[in-house]
């Protein structure tokens, strides 16, 4: 079956910068920027955080109260077939995030969107 643990999760925002300062006073959490994805992102425990995704940037932009959420797995072309088998539909290809990994996102039979996210492997 592989690993299937939930890896990450993203909080659409207007002003991802706002939302970050708000959620590390709220909850303490270890805020970085990542300039390369121009991404705010958060850790809630050591393997674990999310991100604020902006309203504004990216092909499918996010949208307020529509909070995405990511699985870890060890193969997402496995898991998009196997999604598509069960009457799933692929929203984004895999796809590569540069020195991270991959990720793809797909809808369930009722439409909810999840997001599949595979670390990149040290060589």
């Amino acid at each position: 079956m592989g690993n299937h643990s939930n890896f990450h999760f993203d909080i659409p925002a207007n002003d991802p910068k706002a939302a970050s300062e708000f959620y590390a006073a709220l909850f303490g959490w270890e805020i970085r920027y990542n300039q390369t994805l121009q991404y705010w992102m958060f850790r809630t425990e050591p393997e674990r955080g999310g991100g604020f995704v902006s309203t504004e940037i990216g092909e499918q932009p996010a949208k307020i109260g529509q909070i995405g959420i990511y699985i870890e797995t060890d193969d997402i072309e496995r898991d998009l077939t196997k999604a598509e088998l069960l009457g799933g539909k692929i929203v984004v290809p895999k796809q590569e995030l540069t020195g991270v990994g991959w990720e793809a996102v797909f809808a369930d039979p009722t439409g909810n969107k999840v997001g599949l996210f595979q670390v990149q492997q040290d060589s």
